[in-house]
């Protein structure tokens, strides 16, 4: 080895900066190419070129912002999706909307975001917090007669993660089918301990394998979904994953305020569609299932269109729904979210909205769980309250769900509006007119009571240096 102590490492260590320095150019053309914001555009681009070493890793994990494998899978396997969308279509036929073309209610703009049209005789039930989401869920899976169909972002071992599992096992156990879906990212701490009750009593089980199948290093995609679907008749889907936090039970985070759907009609086959297709995914496999739907018992008092949104999409159809319906807004429009971080066309569209006499209110948390994100909400304070628009802190527990009134179209699903649920998550809404809308409302006032107001002197009152972190924070959020 004494060779070398006089070896000249000079040349080797110039050649591997010069190809790291060539390969990092490659990555910030690749960014620039990239159908993303003009921030996060640059900010990859200098980082890429100043920084390659560093920067690299990063870009590897976080830059894409495509879903490349699940849009080949899918050409693929197009025939069988193809066929199930098809099935999909026959199925709600018979129920189908036509198109009003105007008002941002269920109009052809946002039919043609989705795979299946709107629907009639649909009743859709609010389930406000976790003890009535459960209950509900649950008393469906023990009424299930064919299956079950599960999937969850975040799924714990703990009480109501045993209560849940115990309900899919008693279903199984009279001879439903139970299929159970999971986010390996977001479930990252659920052990195997959990799973294996439900694979012995031959439930099937599957990750969604965002991290997989041509996309092992894209880390930053997620399945954040939360649905239930029950024979093809009834359908769940909200903000709630399945943990105890949910519940109010968590001592940092409570009481923990949340909101789920119960969707009862035509429109739960096309949550199951959207299920499907996650499902095939993950296992290459897409069972069979009921796609002949019928009129909700209650009297179906509405008409519902579903959106499911997510990186494969050939457009941003989560950015798409939020702007077409903040546009559409003549009256009001309230929103409720736990993480905010909008890019410039929402801002902008929220300006003109409150300024054209639109009384659009924003609800935000009033203490958050994910601290950046908190800290950037600030940021936005000078951008949207001198333009009319009023702004709530939720001062009563943790504010998680993600509702939206615009008008008398309510929305409810799992999109939260930042970057990722507009760009990297997949997610899926419900919109929905008819007796919902008054739902929504009377829970939303509620809302409002338990919030304090806050003013554009909040965020000026706080120093100088939680101003420029606010700002920092802020322009983080688009670089993913």
């Amino acid at each position: 080895m004494q060779w070398l102590a006089g070896f000249d490492w000079t040349p080797i260590i110039i050649a591997v900066m010069v190809l790291v320095e060539l390969v990092g150019i490659g990555f910030a053309i690749d960014a620039v190419m990239r159908n993303r914001t003009p921030q996060g555009t640059i900010a990859w681009a200098i980082a890429l070129v100043l920084m390659p070493a560093v920067s690299i890793p990063f870009y590897i994990v976080f830059g894409n912002r495509r879903f490349d494998a699940y849009v080949r899978a899918a050409r693929k396997e197009h025939a069988g999706l193809h066929a199930l969308w098809q099935q999909a279509r026959a199925g709600v036929e018979p129920f189908a909307v036509h198109a009003n073309g105007g008002g941002a209610g269920l109009c052809p703009a946002l039919e043609r975001l989705t795979a299946l049209p709107a629907t009639r005789a649909n009743d859709v039930t609010l389930l406000v917090d976790g003890q009535a989401t459960f209950d509900s869920v649950i008393a469906a899976i023990d009424a299930a007669q064919r299956y079950v169909l599960s999937q969850f972002y975040i799924v714990r071992h703990d009480g109501i993660g045993a209560r849940y599992r115990d309900a899919l096992l008693r279903a199984r156990a009279r001879g439903v089918m139970v299929l159970f879906l999971y986010d390996e990212i977001g479930s990252v701490e659920l052990d195997p301990g959990y799973l294996q009750p439900l694979i012995d009593a031959g439930c099937e089980v599957s990750e969604c394998n965002t991290a997989r199948r041509g996309n092992r290093f894209q880390l930053n995609f997620r399945n954040h979904r939360k649905t239930v679907v029950v024979d093809g008749l009834v359908a769940f889907t909200g903000g709630l994953n399945v943990g105890d936090e949910y519940l109010g039970l968590d001592p940092e985070m409570r009481p923990w305020r949340d909101t789920h759907i119960r969707l009862e009609g035509p429109g739960a086959l096309a949550v199951q569609l959207a299920w499907c297709e996650d499902w095939q995914w993950a296992t290459r496999r897409v069972p069979a299932l009921n796609w002949v739907p019928r009129a909700a018992a209650g009297g179906g008092r509405d008409q519902v269109i579903v959106l499911p949104s997510g990186p494969a999409d050939p457009l941003e159809t989560c950015t798409l729904m939020f702007m077409h319906l903040i546009q559409g807004a003549t009256r009001r429009l309230w929103i409720a979210s736990p993480y905010f971080v909008p890019d410039e066309g929402i801002i902008a569209a929220l300006q003109l909205a409150a300024s054209r006499g639109v009384d659009v209110r924003l609800v935000l948390p009033g203490r958050s769980d994910n601290i950046l994100v908190w800290m950037s909400e600030y940021s936005f304070l000078p951008d949207v309250i001198p333009a009319g628009v009023k702004v709530y802190r939720y001062a009563k527990g943790f504010m998680h769900h993600k509702v939206l009134l615009c008008d008398d179209t309510a929305a409810v699903g799992t999109a939260n509006l930042d970057n990722r649920s507009f760009r990297i998550n997949f997610e899926i809404t419900v919109l929905a007119e008819g007796a919902i809308g008054g739902a929504v409302e009377a829970m939303m006032q509620r809302d409002f009571e338990r919030c304090h107001g806050v003013s554009l002197a909040e965020f000026q009152r706080r120093s100088w240096w939680f101003r420029v972190a606010a700002r920092v924070a802020r322009l983080m959020s688009p670089i993913q």
